[in-house]
């Protein structure tokens, strides 16, 4: 692949690097923007990386914020408050697989050395359009190959995440993964239990957003052995081709997709902390995506509507993913919607107060009594009026 004469570098990364230049720092574009500008993607977001140490980069700009200090990345913001990366040069002298000490001070060549994979290993200048390729990433880019930056082996074992990350990689541009590489992420597969479970969820949420098609991404998880270790509901549930069929249909919502594979979904999504919302959400996935409701029989449908509340479009999304792609049901539904039926006891046309003026004692049985008298009007909207449910009290 031949480098272009120039890239588009946004005005207000340009003149943070000529800052940092005329300050007396070499200062380059390196990260995701470059690949993705030399693969045609379109990414603004240029990351720098400079010989100016932290806090001579906080020194030479006004407004900043220290996002990373410990690893040398200060946050620069520009007259719109939206923050640009710059990253001193580093490599990393001492990691446990999860957290690396760096060393500043160091060449562009060391800073990029320490890179995952090739094809982020490639550094631009803005102001001299010059381009630093020393690991070849850009013949990567054009074999469409994911290799790592040095030993396979040790590039995984100073981050485990990277493992992860590869895989993302190649699913997002349809990459294939270098034999090595591949064999390396095998071999360190279970250095992945050591990581966070927020870290190892990001990913795996980032690579749904991004992936071309979400099956491969599933599929590379279980191959390399990465949802045996963070993933196990999944491999329970079987990845079988309708499985995987269904899941190209479904909307990049990480959630849902989480759910719609696992046996227990709001098991996984506990163990990736995911937020009490989410979890619910797969909760809700897991009890109700084999009750489906005859859409033929009307009250069976507002029952259900009733009972699954919020979740119904959740589980509209997977029958329609699913075997039953033509089901009449969503019309159904959103006849009833239209329709403005009562569903809920809040729904209903008198209250907790117009039972208690009726006689119904305090506590317990004003609930029950409200329950009894939601599942008339789910049997027949017309009963919602106050004079017949205060008839049936």
């Amino acid at each position: 692949m031949e480098f272009p004469a120039r890239l588009p570098i946004p005005d207000a990364v340009l003149k943070i690097a000529k800052q940092l230049e005329g300050a007396g720092y070499e200062t380059w574009c390196v990260g995701g923007a470059i690949r993705d500008n030399l693969l045609g993607v379109e990414n603004h977001d240029f990351d720098l990386t400079t010989a100016a140490p932290p806090g001579e980069v906080r020194r030479l700009f006004k407004r900043t914020v220290p996002v990373g200090i410990e690893h040398g990345t200060v946050a620069v913001l520009d007259q719109h408050n939206r923050q640009h990366e710059v990253t001193t040069f580093r490599k990393d002298i001492k990691t446990d697989g999860r957290h690396a000490v760096v060393e500043f001070g160091v060449s562009l060549m060391d800073d990029l050395a320490r890179r995952d994979f090739t094809i982020n290993a490639i550094a631009y200048h803005p102001i001299r359009h010059e381009w630093r390729d020393p690991f070849h990433g850009a013949d990567d880019l054009e074999h469409k190959l994911i290799r790592s930056v040095g030993d396979a082996n040790w590039r995984f074992q100073e981050d485990y995440l990277r493992i992860l990350r590869a895989l993302r990689f190649s699913a997002r541009f349809e990459f294939r993964i270098y034999a090595r590489t591949l064999e390396a992420a095998k071999a360190n597969v279970q250095g992945l239990a050591q990581l966070s479970a927020e870290r190892v969820r990001d990913e795996w949420f980032k690579g749904i957003a991004t992936a071309a098609r979400v099956s491969k991404l599933l599929t590379l998880w279980i191959d390399v052995g990465a949802a045996r270790i963070w993933l196990p509901e999944i491999r329970e549930r079987g990845a079988g081709s309708g499985s995987l069929n269904a899941l190209d249909k479904l909307p990049r919502d990480p959630v849902l997709i989480t759910a719609f594979l696992a046996s227990d979904p709001a098991s996984l999504l506990t163990r990736l902390k995911s937020s009490n919302r989410d979890i619910e959400r797969g909760r809700a996935v897991g009890q109700w995506r084999d009750k489906y409701p005859d859409p033929k029989h009307v009250p069976e449908v507002r029952r259900w509507l009733s009972q699954v509340g919020e979740y119904a479009d959740d589980l509209l999304v997977l029958l329609t993913a699913g075997t039953a792609p033509r089901s009449p049901l969503p019309k159904v539904v959103e006849s009833i919607r239209a329709a403005k039926n009562p569903l809920a006891v809040k729904d209903l046309a008198l209250k907790g107060d117009d039972l208690l003026a009726a006689g119904v004692r305090p506590g317990p049985e004003v609930g029950e009594t409200l329950e009894r008298l939601l599942a008339e009007v789910l049997e027949d909207p017309t009963r919602n009026t106050r004079d017949y449910l205060l008839s049936r009290v």
